[in-house]
């Protein structure tokens, strides 16, 4: 698996992406992980660690997803903004209230816009992608849970390897693909800016003490 190929702070780096490294870091400490036991718990290596925390990189989703669900948090406790005081209980994000957390700063190229990070200690991740024309052709994505996905424009190139063999489908606006994200995957835009609704299950029973 190659999620940790260089990716550096873009100069427009936002507000959550400068802050995502520090959140990480405080809570690796206060859940009594040393960067050696999380990398040994997550897979990453302790120098891509090291970069995220020191926010010279920044990480994927996926990579987000499998930090959270062995620091036992979820996403929007990294992704939400500092000034948030809104009870969760019922989660309304306007559409002038999302944020691009992840804008294509990591060299992956994807962007992803929250839906729900206001809501905590949720199961479900939530998000807008936009998909890049190119992606490295050694990089895959796998992380624990379900993942769901749902093309609202452009035409996506999605890629699984399913039983050792790479499996391709073309998807168009108005197609869906439901897959366990422990499946090595990956997607590409085809045509200009492609877009899809994901969203991410992650059973709260994943998470290690």
């Amino acid at each position: 698996m190659t999620e940790e190929i260089s990716a550096n702070k873009d100069e427009t780096a936002t507000a959550i992406e400068l802050q995502l490294g520090k959140r990480i870091s405080k809570l690796r400490s206060a859940k009594g992980f040393t960067q050696d036991k999380l990398a040994l718990s997550t897979g990453f290596t302790k120098g891509y660690l090291s970069k995220i925390e020191n926010s010279k990189v920044i990480p994927p989703i996926g990579t987000l997803v499998k930090i959270a669900q062995i620091l036992d948090t979820d996403v929007a406790d990294l992704l939400e903004p500092e000034t948030s005081t809104e009870s969760d209980e019922i989660c309304v994000v306007r559409s002038w209230q999302r944020e691009s957390v992840i804008k294509g700063a990591t060299s992956f190229g994807y962007d992803y816009t929250a839906l729900a990070h206001k809501r905590h200690h949720k199961q479900m991740e939530p998000f807008i992608m936009v998909f890049p024309s190119e992606v490295d052709r050694d990089v895959r994505f796998e992380h624990e849970g379900e993942e769901f996905m749902f093309i609202l424009s452009g035409e996506v190139e999605f890629e699984a390897i399913v039983d050792g063999r790479n499996k391709t489908w073309i998807l168009s606006p108005g197609d869906s693909v439901y897959f366990d994200s422990r499946t090595p995957h990956r997607g590409r835009s085809l045509t200009g800016e492609s877009r899809a609704l994901v969203v991410i299950y992650r059973s709260t029973s994943l998470a290690i003490p």
